[in-house]
């Protein structure tokens, strides 16, 4: 077969196959149109998700009816000075996407340049239908009607309506967050689901686009390296979701969705969180163009980086900074499944022998019954230690001041806002785990030799796993050797451990060695080895605590950073507002 030249419809509709895929390709491209044009009010309108109508308006810059007309045509662009393709600040620029919907859907453009009148062009799959004068205020409308009705190959293919409009939505929310200046709004099928006001800090923007939550529940990020800038807001790891579809990512302003930034993001929030748990950021990374090409995807949301190992360097480390600054803070929000566990029980009518006397004597008081309750079974007893310290002020001392222990696991302690429940056992791991971290940044973690070396049985492979590494296991403070086949000695375990569960430890080990690479050193894996070893040195839950030993707790968490989190992502306290204390008891 020869070689022959496409014909000019069918040129059209294989574009509109790259650059057109749903319903929420087409908008995003009209809205970024909108964005270029400078806009400062952005209105969508959809029906069945966009694949019946999708109305873009807004009151940027408008064309004049010459421009329109080649605003049509394929390659066309006012958004390439000088053709520098490597130099592109706009957020689309190929000229492709008015002609690409134009062809595969009903496509009415209206437009006014300010101080002159309006213009319309109507194009049905790339046939110019209807032109003439248009009555609208200055900017631009684009209507999109019919979406693949004539490529019902195409059409067939796409999604059920409300996760055509799910998609949509989400381009409108990227896009929004990017550029708070802008205030935006959306309406599907006549109702509307999205509004944002302008100007609006960043940090007020994201929250309102994603979790309103968010604003108590995260930190700010700000990092400047080599002429790159990154920042935006992180949410504290406990601060979670069970997928990362709240992860937002900007560069220069525009949208991406880019593996080696999310990479950067897992890495960031490593043994912060559970593996099965995403955290939730909007981050902004700002750099001069020439590092970075944006022209490597036709939907624009894919780039690459000159220099991609600084940039995920700067993200990492500008996480972690704003993370460490975080301290003790944790998600504080009380589920409400939880505070419906809190109800009233009812109580039973009380018996009592007439004319018995009984008192209850507590240091430095006493209470005086006129009568005595006779119970079936003997009344509680609990271990009571006098506090007279009263809650310590918020900003000074925000974990307040230890009441007591419950269930041997859980500190109860008084703020000066409310009611503080702490997991003793989660919360001493994650201290120990950053007393480790510190040490190891110092040279190496002190050790503490055993009065008599203990025995530790494993299988051959196990090992030999630990034998290939006793030098660097030295540098965490635990000395093996090994001790014949199937054993290894143990001399001295980390200091900072105490005297934990020694068998344990030298077994988990063995097997977190059975998962990494051989090529990796344990300082690159340092956050596994000190978490299993953390675990183990930890004060576990059923230990008895003194109120000394809890308000000790108390103020190292409040230094300790990250020591809001356990070593797994969870809380490792929770706090109980006043106001939620108030609405248990139907006072407000």
């Amino acid at each position: 077969m020869s070689i022959r030249r496409l014909p000019e419809h069918l040129v059209n509709r294989i574009a509109a196959g790259e650059v057109v895929e749903r319903p929420a390709s087409a908008l995003k491209e009209l809205v970024e149109n909108a964005v270029d044009a400078g806009a400062t009010r952005i209105a969508v309108k959809l029906a069945a998700g966009g694949i019946d109508l999708i109305e873009v308006v807004d009151d940027g810059c408008g064309m004049t009816p010459a421009d329109m007309a080649l605003a049509l045509e394929r390659h066309a662009t006012s958004k390439l000075p000088d053709e520098e393709i490597d130099q592109v600040t706009t957020l689309g620029f190929r000229g492709e996407a008015l002609p690409s919907i134009a062809s595969v859907a009903r496509l009415t453009l209206e437009s006014r340049v300010r101080g002159s009148d309006g213009w319309r062009r109507v194009i049905d799959n790339g046939v110019l239908v209807e032109e003439g004068p248009g009555a609208l205020p200055p900017g631009t409308r684009v209507v999109v009607e019919a979406l693949f009705d004539k490529v019902p190959a195409r059409r067939k293919f796409l999604r059920t309506p409300r996760a055509e409009y799910g998609a949509s939505l989400d381009i409108v929310r990227r896009l929004a967050m990017a550029r708070p200046d802008i205030a935006f709004s959306v309406e599907h099928d006549g109702k509307r689901t999205l509004a944002t006001n302008a100007p609006e800090n960043r940090p007020a923007r994201v929250a309102a686009l994603t979790d309103r939550a968010l604003a108590e529940n995260s930190v700010g990020v700000d990092l400047e390296r080599e002429g790159v800038r990154l920042g935006g807001v992180a949410g504290l790891p406990t601060f979670n979701r069970g997928v990362a579809d709240h992860q937002y990512l900007f560069v220069n302003g525009r949208p991406v969705k880019d593996r080696l930034l999310m990479g950067a993001i897992r890495g960031a929030y490593a043994e912060m969180i559970a593996r099965d748990r995403h955290p939730v950021v909007a981050l902004f990374l700002d750099l001069p163009a020439d590092l970075v090409d944006v022209n490597v995807h036709p939907a624009k949301t894919e780039v690459r980086f000159r220099e991609p190992q600084m940039i995920r360097g700067l993200i990492v480390s500008g996480l972690r900074r704003a993370l460490d600054e975080a301290g003790h803070r944790s998600f504080q929000r009380p589920s409400e499944d939880a505070l419906a566990a809190w109800r009233p029980e009812p109580v039973g009518p009380t018996l009592w022998d007439a004319g018995e006397v009984g008192t209850l004597t507590a240091p430095r008081h006493s209470v005086v019954f006129d009568r005595r309750p006779s119970f079936n079974a003997p009344p509680p007893l609990a271990r009571a230690e006098v506090a007279y310290a009263p809650p310590p002020d918020t900003v000074a001392h925000p974990l307040g001041v230890a009441r007591g222990q419950v269930a041997k696991t859980y500190i109860v302690a008084e703020a000066e806002d409310g009611l503080v429940l702490v997991d003793q056992h989660a919360a001493h791991e994650r201290l120990v785990l950053e007393r480790m971290r510190a040490a190891l940044a110092g040279g190496r973690v002190a050790s503490q030799g055993l009065l008599v070396p203990e025995v530790i049985e494993l299988d051959e492979a196990a090992c030999d796993r630990l034998e290939a590494r006793l030098s660097e296991l030295a540098e965490f403070g635990l000395e093996l050797e090994r001790f014949g086949p199937r054993a290894m000695l143990v001399r001295a375990t980390p200091a900072l451990l105490g005297q934990g569960d020694v068998a344990g430890l030298v077994t988990d080990l063995a097997d977190e060695l059975a998962a990494f690479d051989e090529a990796l050193s344990l300082k690159e894996r340092l956050d596994h080895v000190a978490s299993t070893m953390a675990c183990h040195g930890s004060v576990r839950a059923g230990r008895v605590l003194s109120v000394a030993e809890m308000n000790a707790l108390l103020r190292e968490m409040e230094v300790t950073p990250h020591s809001g989190q356990c070593n797994h992502g969870r809380p490792t306290w929770v706090k109980l507002a006043h106001g939620d204390i108030e609405k248990l008891f139907g006072r407000k």
